[in-house]
Order: C-alpha cells, then structure tokens, then sequence
C-alpha cells in the first residue's frame, strides 16, 4: 500500500516535537540518530541529533521528522505546506485534544468550531512552526 506521510525538517528539536505530538496523537516514536549511521556527520555535536524520526499512532496516522546537520541546508516549515489532521464525526474528540494540545504556544490560530458548510473547522501554526489543518465532518 502506498501512503504519503508528513515529514518534517527541524534544527535541533525534532525529538522534542516528536515527542510532544505523540503526548496528543498517541503511538510509538522511533528514532535513528546521525551517530547510529556511520559516515552520516563528522560532527560530534551533531552526533544525537535525529537522522529520521517516525511516530506511528494507533489511529493510523504517521508523521516523520529529522533534524538537519550543518553539512545540509535548513527549509524551514512554510505556510504554504500544512500538515492536515481530518476526520469523521466520531474522530470529533480525537481531533478536539489535538486542537487544544497543538494550541500551547500557536500562532495564527483560527478556532476549530462549527463552520458554514457544517464541518468542525480550524486551523494553527504549532510551537515549532509547523502550520496544522483541521477539519473533522459531520456523520
């Protein structure tokens, strides 16, 4: 099955972000660090830093992330790429703590509520910059 998954690029934080979407998504994050790779950075400081992150949650959903080294170009997060978090009517709640959690720290912030089509809709740009869609359906 083919499946197109987020990945994000981070300088430095992408354990930490990992880490803090899975405290509301749920799942397991697994993390390969640049020093597990031999030839991946001379750098000793760069020897934790994550090559490629992976959290996968009981919902289905994967989000991957990496931190850059140095001997790489940094991109980060824009707004015209949007990480989109959608569901049906018994997703609500589900989607609802994830709102909320992703709120701490947000910008650009539009509230998920009821809108004039009649979907839950709302949107946000995350702590880390990383700008988030939700959209959950009615039944």
């Amino acid at each position: 099955m083919v499946r197109l998954n987020p990945y994000l690029s981070f300088q430095g934080k992408a354990r930490e972000a990992l880490e803090f979407y899975r405290s509301f998504l749920g799942g397991e994050v697994e993390i390969s660090t640049y020093g597990s790779m031999p030839g991946m950075t001379d750098d000793p400081a760069e020897q934790d830093l994550v090559m490629h992150g992976q959290l996968e949650t009981d919902h289905g959903l994967t989000l991957m992330a990496a931190d850059n080294p140095s001997s790489m170009p940094y991109v980060a997060p824009s707004s015209g790429v949007t990480v989109a978090l959608t569901g049906g009517p018994d997703d609500l709640e589900y989607v609802q703590a994830a709102v909320t959690a992703l709120s701490d720290g947000a910008t650009d912030v539009m509230p998920f509520e009821k809108a004039p089509w009649g979907d839950h809709y709302g949107q946000l740009t995350d702590r880390y910059g990383v700008s988030w869609m939700f959209d959950v359906g009615p039944a």
